[in-house]
């Protein structure tokens, strides 16, 4: 008997998924646990694996399209088994988009394709199905008239003369100043847009700026840096800053905190006595933020590396979901990119966020002395419901003494 594979749930609120790739076809014979496909959801890129051994029968998602938990992605049975199965699934979206060159007014004569909604909790067969797409009809609301509850042509026509047809959707190429080009928001950049809204629309948002000496620091790490590549890791200036965070999360508590909504719905603010650092990564895709677990217990030499993996990870969609979860605060390097000061957005779920600009040379005067030093400027952008600017304030003075005088991470 042939087996529906749907979409599994791989947790963690994902909802719906890409499917990269096919590593199957029609046909072949599979293994439990082979891996048949890659997808990519709003986190990660994730390898699904057959839940049975036997003969791929049908494959029922293109390569390209966007397939929702639960939704058949194949079928599996018996070599040469007869199926009835939902048609494939094609790439794109499921309105009906025209592309004019001309005028609106041009549609009229165009050929119109409706791509067929799969419906798996009703009975209809496969043309009744393609009908009920032509006709943009909701075969779950249609009343069944055949034999065994299942749905008619008849029935789908009926449905149809009670429910008006929408106008196909009309994208044009250009606006009034020249061309354009359409881009669906999905995947990770649509996670990200979604993320950076529920930031800002819940949480009192305030970014505070300053800069800090770190020209003993860049001493250090020049010297440290030979060390570590012997050991086979690139150390870069992440250790010593989260280093600095630690300490400044530890005296100021409350920038290590969130605000929680319990079951009475009165909000309460939760203090995180654990350390997760979340380190933001430019990937391709957009901005990944990976978590550092335990960060306070672990060596400069030790999260210079997972650094680095998990950057590597990221970069690659290859870094496994957990590694995305847990943080309780978050740094972002866009200095490495290039800029100075920024206003990062916090992500939700924490108080605070710290931005790292670019290390530049200044003049200052130390000692009653004009010299050239190393300077870090520093953005913080913290949730104003849960601590205030002075706090912040005080913080960022605990970061920079740190950061300014290397030998107390060395002592802490």
């Amino acid at each position: 008997m042939s087996y529906n594979f749907t979409f599994p749930d791989v947790g963690e609120g994902i909802t719906e998924g890409e499917l990269l790739q096919w590593l199957v076809k029609a046909g072949d014979t599979v293994k439990e646990d082979q891996i048949v496909a890659k997808m990519e959801t709003d986190k990660a890129v994730v390898e699904i694996p057959s839940p049975k051994s036997g003969t791929v029968l049908s494959l029922n998602v293109a390569e390209g399209a966007t397939v929702k938990v639960g939704e058949v992605m194949m079928v599996i049975g018996e070599k040469g088994e007869q199926i009835t199965a939902p048609p494939p699934k094609k790439a794109g979206s499921v309105s009906v988009v025209g592309f004019l060159e001309e005028a609106e007014q041009v549609l009229t004569g165009k050929k119109e394709i409706f791509e067929e909604k799969v419906v798996e909790d009703v009975k209809a067969l496969p043309r009744v199905r393609k009908l009920a797409a032509q006709l943009k009809v909701d075969l779950t609301a249609v009343s069944a008239t055949g034999k065994d509850g299942q749905i008619t042509e008849e029935d789908v026509q009926n449905a149809a003369k009670t429910k008006p047809v929408s106008a196909p959707k009309v994208v044009k190429k250009y606006d009034l100043y020249g061309y354009v080009e359409h881009l669906p928001l999905k995947g990770m950049r649509k996670t990200i847009a979604k993320n950076m809204v529920e930031s800002v629309r819940e949480t009192a948002s305030v970014t505070h700026t300053e800069e800090v000496d770190i020209s003993e620091l860049v001493k250090i790490r020049e010297k440290e840096k030979v060390k570590a590549a012997k050991e086979g890791v690139k150390l870069t200036y992440l250790p010593f800053v989260i280093k600095a965070l630690i300490a400044g999360l530890k005296k100021h508590p409350y920038l290590n905190s969130s605000i929680d909504t319990n079951e009475e719905g009165s909000q309460e603010i939760i203090l995180k006595k654990y350390y997760n650092i979340g380190v933001g990564v430019d990937t391709p895709d957009g901005l990944l933020v990976f978590v550092i677990k335990g960060a306070d217990q672990k060596s400069m030499l030790q999260l210079g590396k997972e650094i680095e993996d998990l950057a590597e990870k990221a970069r690659q969609r290859t870094i496994d979901i957990g590694d995305l979860k847990g943080g309780t605060f978050t740094i972002t390097n866009y200095g490495s990119v290039g800029g100075l000061f920024g206003t990062p957005i916090i992500n939700p779920g924490e108080c605070a966020i710290l931005g790292i600009g670019r290390i530049v040379e200044k003049p200052l005067v130390v000692h009653g002395e004009i010299q050239i030093r190393n300077v870090l400027p520093l953005s913080v952008t913290f949730d104003h419901r849960i601590v205030d600017g002075a706090e912040v304030a005080r913080f960022v003075n605990t970061l920079m003494e740190h950061l300014e005088d290397p030998d107390l991470l060395l002592v802490e």
